[in-house]
């Protein structure tokens, strides 16, 4: 992740943390390992200290091999952590100037492994990583994870506190007519609508013996005021920021307020207006489109609607920004790469993909991604926020500035977010660059990138230094 030969050149962040460990092992070091694995994973430098100017400098361990003996003996005492998610490979003594320093690699835990916590307890003992250091994750951050990790996806789950007379009948037909369209001659066909439900695993039955709905079943069908009830966090919203900034979508009023709907109007609204390629055919704007709903459904699906803040969709005039409550469950390298699915809400995956909506083995952003290639547009960009924890794809509607696609008047930073954030993303893990090398990553001319660079100078996010050869970026300390 880092470059040790130039360890100067770094300073801590979100994803390295330095300590200097003369007198042993530091306590926090388990607080930081339980924060890495909870987050986005990181390196722990032994043996390396901050300065006044927040460089990164090595001190020698006087006998690292002492220190890595004792971390192994107590990663896997299971009262101090709750599970050792490292390989051999990844605890390694390294020599950087003369001195000798302990490199500690975490990943991000699976999952299912996922709080991993110190001390015995996952209320007290979980933490996670933000800007600021590592943090005790709230009551609301663990018992998310928890939910991840458990095998079966919490959309499934009866509902006996809920009714089927809950449910917004009138969707249920769209979804049916949908479903017979997309299968014909499938025996559901003949079912009468409870039956239906149970079939489809929206209903199921209850301690109780009567039938209630699933989880799955009244986000999909459900009356808004009756899904708020199991769901007290629960909220669609749908803005258009491209004229008089009003309000599309938001609350139920004169319609359902659930997800089958929300879902096909959100759809049509983005279908509206998608830029010109300057190249002919319809196709290519019902395949802009086909990924626009892609990536609402992905959203749906994945979404953890017992965690905070909802659904957020924004129409904006360059750009898509779509937002949900809850992190990935795979990472975000992995979800990029394709060919893996574990959808946070099994149920209603299956329940869109029925209707033929959602990519059920992981080619969901894949496509969307092979789309914005094809168009030649800036690629989108996922980002994973924290406390709350959140989701948030962004897709711009506009060129990337490649040789195959014209470059907008105006690239800077005020109308590009996706390219400010991805420079400081290029910055965390290479300490020094010029904006031709951050241009060649992010597909954006260097001059544009200039533009971004002198926005996030001004904001102090961003410092630039003369090396005798040009100009070298580096992020603030």
């Amino acid at each position: 992740m880092i470059d040790l030969s130039h360890i100067g050149q770094y300073h801590e962040n979100n994803r390295i943390e330095a300590k200097k460990a003369l007198g042993g092992l530091p306590r926090s070091i388990w607080e930081t390992y339980s924060a890495f694995a909870n987050t986005l994973g990181g390196v722990i430098l032994l043996g390396v200290e901050e300065h006044a100017d927040h460089s990164l400098h090595t001190v020698n361990l006087p006998d690292p091999e002492r220190l890595v003996r004792e971390f192994w003996e107590m990663i896997n005492t299971p009262n101090k952590v709750s599970v050792n998610i490292l390989t051999q490979s990844q605890v390694r003594i390294e020599t950087v100037d003369g001195d000798r320093i302990i490199a500690i690699t975490v990943p991000r835990a699976q999952r299912y492994d996922r709080p991993v916590y110190i001390d015995g307890n996952p209320m007290t003992g979980s933490y996670r990583r933000s800007g600021e250091g590592d943090y005790r994750c709230t009551a609301q951050e663990v018992e998310g994870m928890l939910r991840d990790a458990a095998a079966q996806t919490q959309d499934m789950r009866v509902l006996e506190g809920a009714a089927l007379d809950g449910l917004d009948w009138e969707s249920v037909g769209r979804y049916r007519a949908r479903a017979e369209g997309c299968r014909p001659g499938h025996p559901w066909q003949g079912l009468e609508d409870t039956a239906f439900l149970e079939q489809l695993g929206a209903a199921g039955a209850g301690g109780d013996g009567a039938v209630h709905p699933t989880a799955a079943g009244l986000l999909l069908f459900g009356r808004e005021r009756e899904i708020v009830r199991a769901f007290p966090a629960y909220s669609l919203e749908y803005r258009d920021r491209t004229g008089d900034g009003r309000e599309i979508l938001s609350s139920s009023g004169d319609w359902s307020g659930n997800l089958f709907d929300f879902y096909f109007r959100v759809r049509a609204a983005l279908a509206r207006g998608i830029p010109s390629s300057g190249r002919p055919g319809e196709g290519e704007d019902r395949e802009v489109s086909g990924a626009l709903g892609e990536a609402v459904a992905n959203s749906l699906i994945n979404a953890d609607y017992w965690g905070s803040g909802g659904i957020r969709v924004v129409r904006e005039a360059e750009q898509v920004t779509i937002s949900n409550p809850g992190g990935f469950r795979i990472g975000v390298d992995a979800a990029r790469s394709g060919g893996v699915s574990d959808p946070r809400n099994g149920a209603l995956s299956r329940m869109f993909n029925r209707i033929s909506i959602g990519a059920s083995t992981g080619s969901g952003i894949p496509n969307i991604y092979s789309v914005w290639k094809r168009r030649g547009w800036t690629l989108p960009v996922i980002e994973e926020r924290f406390a709350p924890e959140r989701t948030v794809l962004t897709l711009p509607l506009r060129g990337s500035g490649r040789r195959d696609a014209p470059v907008p008047a105006g690239c800077g930073a005020e109308r590009n977010p996706v390219g400010k954030q991805m420079i400081i993303e290029y910055l965390t893990e290479h300490p020094r660059a010029r904006a031709a090398e951050i241009g060649a990553y992010i597909e954006l001319e260097p001059s544009c990138v200039r533009e971004d660079l002198e926005q996030l100078i001004r904001q102090e996010i961003v410092s630039v230094e003369e090396d005798g050869e040009g100009r070298m970026y580096r992020l603030k300390s």
